[in-house]
């Protein structure tokens, strides 16, 4: 069954010039892209984004540094697609993260770990109509 997930490059993977290599990791596995958009992420887009972390002590860091620079925002589409886009990312720490997977072999910063994925149907429908509308979400 096909499903849909958000990915968000951050800016560090914007400004390091990894848009393509991402890009191609994801289509290599077999997701096709939907809908993608560059834009730099207002504070209260971000704010929205995480608000999942809200009082956590790390919350203020993670809403400075996604709105800092522009980012890429995505819709892929695919079989499991969201399990499948968080296997490829790898582990939330990229010190931790597996060798072949876009933060274990690309990043090394916790806060700025390259890459944003929906962790469930929940978090996709919640996070999606941020940055796109109903229209572009199901089309």
């Amino acid at each position: 069954m096909s499903e849909r997930t958000l990915v968000i490059l951050k800016p560090s993977a914007v400004e390091r010039g990894l848009i393509g290599e991402i890009v191609g990791r994801l289509e290599r596995k077999g997701l096709r892209l939907v809908q993608a958009r560059l834009m730099r992420m207002s504070r209260d887009e971000a704010e929205r984004l995480y608000s999942v972390h809200r009082g956590k002590p790390f919350y203020e860091d993670l809403v400075r540094t996604i709105s800092s620079g522009k980012v890429v925002v995505m819709i892929w589409e695919g079989r499991s697609a969201i399990e499948v886009v968080r296997r490829l990312i790898g582990s939330t720490d990229p010190v931790k993260a597996e060798p072949g997977t876009i933060r274990g072999d690309l990043g090394l910063d916790l806060t700025d770990n390259l890459i944003h994925a929906s962790d469930s149907v929940e978090s996709f429908e919640r996070e999606g109509v941020i940055f796109f509308t109903s229209e572009e979400l199901k089309s």
